[in-house]
């Protein structure tokens, strides 16, 4: 029954998927005007003459005179073939801009995820078992600063006292000699030196939130019949804690897999802006604000993709540990 659910759910993502990326380009789509509209408007503020022949025949060399199926078409059957179209803005092939960025995006936000998961657990599980201790206060008050405190201004402290007091810069992910060099173990350590940073600012708040929610669901958990009745039979505490009810509490962090990933890709722009990262936040906002519509399309179908995979991860990791679950 359990692999049949499996089977089920891992069917039921690609008609997800085609819906997806037709969502995404029609989002992109959305704004009045196309990429040649902004540029005619950039080149009209900066003095420049707007040739409205050449517009349209730029309009019509990339289909953008298209109704909006077949530009739809064209897009999603080179997107099945690994081609995601040339971006407007940089003269490039999407593929070649939006890789590296995705990588170091999804490397910083599994990176983020692993924090606050160390974080969340064990202090959200204290904090439930410690109930109004001191511990607990200090476990709550983090919880409260946490969830109030901007991201992008715990970076601006971050950056202000690494600054000030030590003489370090902390923006960026890479040091200046291995920004521009190709991939070596070298480059990988250095990385892996910036990226503890961002990975601390991004994962406050998720971990204020995550040790609330545990906090929460382990205190509904803690005096429900079952948790007494194996107390009574000799269990011992921690086993029984762990075995029991801290399984059941688990469900949040589960389900945090099917939108962490995206929401933390996407919603850390001003983040990455303030601590100049090169990750795909700040490339993504400056393609929809130039309506370069193939390298917007091909960020935002991956992100949708990224939520529609981590929610069916999601949901067989939820079928495996919660027995609760009912497959049909």
């Amino acid at each position: 029954m359990l692999l049949g659910y499996i089977l089920r759910r891992i069917l039921w993502t690609a008609p997800f998927l085609v819906a997806v990326s037709l969502v995404s380009f029609a989002l992109i789509q959305a704004p009045p005007g196309d990429y040649m509209t902004s540029f005619a408007a950039t080149l009209a503020a900066s003095g420049d003459d707007v040739d409205t022949a050449r517009l349209d025949a730029l309009r019509q060399r990339y289909g953008l005179d298209q109704p909006f199926l077949i530009q739809y078409w064209r897009w999603i059957s080179g997107v099945v073939q690994g081609d995601f179209g040339i971006s407007f803005e940089w003269q490039q092939p999407v593929s070649n801009l939006i890789w590296e960025r995705m990588g170091l995006s999804v490397c910083l936000a599994l990176g983020t995820l692993l924090f606050t998961w160390a974080v969340a657990f064990p202090v959200g599980i204290y904090s439930a078992v410690k109930k109004y201790s001191i511990g607990d206060y200090v476990a709550t008050s983090f919880g409260f600063i946490g969830l109030a405190t901007p991201n992008f201004l715990i970076a601006l402290v971050l950056m202000y006292v690494g600054v000030v007091y030590f003489g370090a810069d902390v923006s960026g992910l890479f040091s200046e000699e291995y920004q521009n060099a190709p991939w070596s173990w070298g480059k990988v350590a250095d990385l892996l030196a910036h990226l503890w940073i961002p990975i601390i600012i991004l994962g406050t708040s998720s971990s204020a939130s995550l040790i609330r929610i545990m906090r929460a669901n382990l205190l509904d958990e803690l005096h429900k019949p079952y948790v007494v009745t194996a107390r009574a039979k000799g269990l011992p505490e921690f086993t029984l804690l762990l075995r029991y009810p801290v399984r059941l509490a688990l469900n949040p962090f589960v389900s945090t897999i099917g939108w962490a990933f995206p929401q933390l890709i996407s919603g850390a722009v001003i983040t990455a802006f303030v601590l100049s990262l090169p990750t795909s936040g700040p490339l993504l906002l400056q393609a929809l604000l130039a309506q370069d519509m193939y390298l917007a399309g091909a960020f935002i179908l991956l992100l949708c993709s990224l939520t529609v995979i981590g929610m069916l991860v999601s949901d067989i990791l939820l079928a495996l540990i919660d027995p609760r679950v009912r497959y049909q």
